[in-house]
């Protein structure tokens, strides 16, 4: 099926109108037709080649909300009509332990993304939401609901999953001290979610000129950290700290942050090496650990914890002729928190 989308042709061109192909559905596949799609910034890195491995023409976008026009003949979750989403891939290998466990994020043979990957077993390229329709397995698709709205339900499939994921599995529970480092698109939804949760957040940002914005998103507390006293202030104050910056800044900092037994997940990935010393872990019994998203049971979970908790991501909704303007804006910083394009402006 001819589908209208906007696509980096080759690497660094702008984004621009494009018309990609989209498979018939097959027995077990659903059609959604695209509602909103929100704007990662991890979509300006591939778009751009600034990872490597990019498979142009490129149509980027893996924060999917819609309605479903078409399922398959075996299709039994879905139905027309529906309203529902698709995150960061859209298949894996379903073999391995971690596909077997419901952790296909971290599929041993590796997932499909939702865009710059190859369908399972072929050379047929994938392609995201900056489009107006998409076709899924439908063991790869979420259920949106109803009660959260759906503009603001799209960067939930990723930026939502990325926060909530390591604090569930790390065990943030109410009345922990959990501190949110850096407040963008991550940051915005960590603050929101570990809020939920129960936990006191403070966050902690390089830019002073952010203290109101995070208590509005209802932080308990925010310290600027281009104070350097803050790390001697604040040191030893928490249980758990969420890095969300994906520039080169000092770990080891950070890491004398938190109390004895405290951990520091790293959502953020920085384009560089960053030096690490073993003081601050060994000093305190402190981890450092890493998360990526989450598995599509546990962003089913996520979205119905953020229906339940009245969570969803501020964002500013976009035509996708502005897309170019977007990527711009992303990289100065300048968004509140999330693009998201109304796909009905294709």
């Amino acid at each position: 099926m001819s589908t209208p989308a906007y696509a980096a042709a080759t690497a660094k061109a702008p984004l621009a109108p494009w018309t990609i192909e989209r498979r018939a559905p097959k027995p077990h596949d659903v059609q959604i037709d695209i509602r909103y799609c929100g704007v990662c910034h991890s979509d300006i890195h591939q778009a751009r080649a600034e990872w490597g491995g990019g498979i142009f023409p490129m149509v980027p976008g893996h924060e999917i909300v819609g309605e479903v026009s078409a399922v398959g003949d075996a299709v039994t979750k879905y139905k027309v009509g529906d309203t529902v989403g698709v995150g960061c891939f859209v298949d894996s290998c379903r073999e391995c332990a971690s596909c077997r466990e419901g952790e296909e994020q971290y599929c041993q043979k590796g997932m499909t993304g939702t865009y710059n990957s190859f369908e399972r077993g072929t050379r047929t390229p994938t392609h995201g939401g900056y489009s107006t329709r998409i076709v899924a397995d439908e063991n790869y698709v979420l259920r949106i609901p109803p009660s959260i709205p759906l503009d603001r339900a799209a960067p939930l499939l990723c930026a939502g999953i990325t926060v909530y994921s390591p604090m569930r599995h790390y065990g943030v529970e109410a009345g922990d001290s959990v501190a949110v480092v850096g407040l963008g698109g991550l940051g915005h939804m960590a603050v929101k979610i570990a809020r939920a949760m129960g936990a006191r957040v403070t966050v902690l940002s390089t830019s002073p000129s952010k203290r109101d914005d995070a208590l509005a998103l209802g932080a308990d507390d925010f310290a600027a950290t281009s104070d350097p006293t803050v790390f001697k202030t604040r040191a030893g104050s928490f249980d758990f700290v969420l890095d969300t910056v994906s520039a080169p800044h000092d770990y080891n900092a950070y890491l004398g942050l938190l109390r004895r037994d405290g951990t520091m997940i790293l959502v953020g990935l920085p384009d560089q090496p960053v030096p690490l010393s073993a003081g601050p872990l060994i000093m305190g019994r402190r981890r450092l650990a890493g998360s990526l998203i989450g598995g599509i049971r546990e962003t089913q979970e996520m979205l119905d914890f953020c229906a339940e908790h009245g969570v969803a991501s501020d964002i500013e909704l976009i035509p996708v002729e502005k897309i170019n303007e977007a990527y711009e804006r992303m990289i100065k910083g300048d968004v509140r928190y999330r693009f998201v394009i109304d796909c009905a402006t294709f």
